[in-house]
Order: C-alpha cells, then sequence, then structure tokens
C-alpha cells in the first residue's frame, strides 16, 4: 500500500513539475497573455481538468514553488545562526534570492521572468497576494523567536514590513545597498523593542 502510495505522490509531483516547466518555457517565449491554460495542458500532455487540479488558476503556474517559500521563510528566523538578529537573517534570506519564485536567481531566464512579472499587471499583483499571504507564519516564526505571544503586534509588524521590503530591495538599482538600508532600520527598531532576538 505505501510503495502504491509513494508512486501516485511521485507522479503528482512530476506531472505538476511538467506543467509547471511547460508554462514557464511558453509564457517566456510567447508572453503570458499570449498562452492559454490549454496550451499549456497541451505541453506537458495533460487534460485542462489535470491542470486545475494542480493549480487553481493560471497565475499560479508561474508561482508554483509558494509552499516553498513560506517555508524558507520560517526557516531563515528559525534557523538563523546564534548571534544573528531576525532582521539579519531575513535580510540575507531576501537579498540572496532564496526566495525567489518558478526560477532561480542562477537561470539564466531569470531576468525574463522578473520582467514578465513586472510588466504583467495580473502576474504583479498575484505575487504581491501571494508573498504577502506568508505574513501569519512570518509574524508566529518572529513571535516564537522572540519568545513573545503568537499575537504579538510588533512581530506581525516585523514580518509585514520586511515582506513589503522585497518589492523595494528588487526594484531598486542597488538591491544590496537598498536591503541594507531597509533592515537597517527594521533593525534598530527592532532591537529596542526586543534586545538579543
Amino acid at each position: 500500500m505505501t510503495e502504491a502510495t509513494g508512486r501516485r505522490e511521485r507522479k503528482k509531483a512530476q506531472t505538476r513539475q511538467a506543467l509547471a516547466d511547460a508554462a514557464l518555457e511558453l509564457f517566456l517565449e510567447r508572453g503570458y497573455d499570449q498562452v492559454g491554460v490549454k496550451d499549456v495542458a497541451d505541453a506537458a500532455d495533460v487534460s485542462v481538468t489535470t491542470l486545475f487540479k494542480h493549480f487553481p488558476g493560471k497565475e499560479a503556474l508561474v508561482f508554483d514553488q509558494d509552499d516553498d517559500l513560506e517555508a524558507a521563510l520560517v526557516a531563515a528566523v528559525r534557523e538563523r545562526p546564534p548571534g544573528r538578529s531576525v532582521p539579519e537573517a531575513l535580510r540575507e534570506h531576501l537579498l540572496l534570492g532564496q526566495t525567489r519564485f518558478a526560477v532561480h536567481s542562477a537561470d539564466p531566464r531569470f531576468a525574463a521572468f522578473l520582467r514578465m512579472v513586472q510588466d504583467t499587471p495580473a502576474l504583479r499583483d498575484y505575487a504581491h497576494r501571494m508573498w504577502t499571504r506568508h505574513e501569519a507564519a512570518l509574524a508566529a516564526a518572529i513571535a516564537e523567536a522572540a519568545g513573545a505571544p503568537r499575537d504579538d503586534v510588533r512581530c506581525a509588524a516585523l514580518a509585514r514590513f520586511a515582506l513589503e521590503a522585497r518589492s523595494l530591495i528588487q526594484r531598486h538599482p542597488d538591491p544590496a545597498r537598498a536591503a541594507d538600508e531597509v533592515f537597517a532600520l527594521l533593525e534598530h527598531g527592532w532591537t529596542a523593542s526586543h534586545p538579543g532576538t
């Protein structure tokens, strides 16, 4: 029974990845607005019904690593080295590109991917909504690290500001400098209210 379940889960993961890969290739080649979900399903050799079993809509095909993004954000806080503050850990995480969507920054298609997201209002809006959805999980991880109540408003504020900082950093001509400045601001405000965290 477990072998069949394992095989079924691997097959689902392979189908999901095939859909995400086909979508990315088509979107980068033709443009997001020129590709329909049927085009993606055909390219992955599955039905449209199967596509919608894996992805709730067309935008989700672009951002196929949503769960991984949240897990990585939480891990940046929970697994930070001793002596590294929460804002420092989040700054490093965002700056090093560990929270990229479908394409990693080392991929030669990364610049084209970012342009496509920025130039497509539906994708830009979806990306922002998706990214800020991680606020509750990040706030909970920050509260845990600070020994604060789970609903601590300061922890929620740091989570929100850190998540919102990402778009400022990405749009800035010097992302490293922007990250330094934004997170220095968060750091000084943060350490005043939570020394040692």
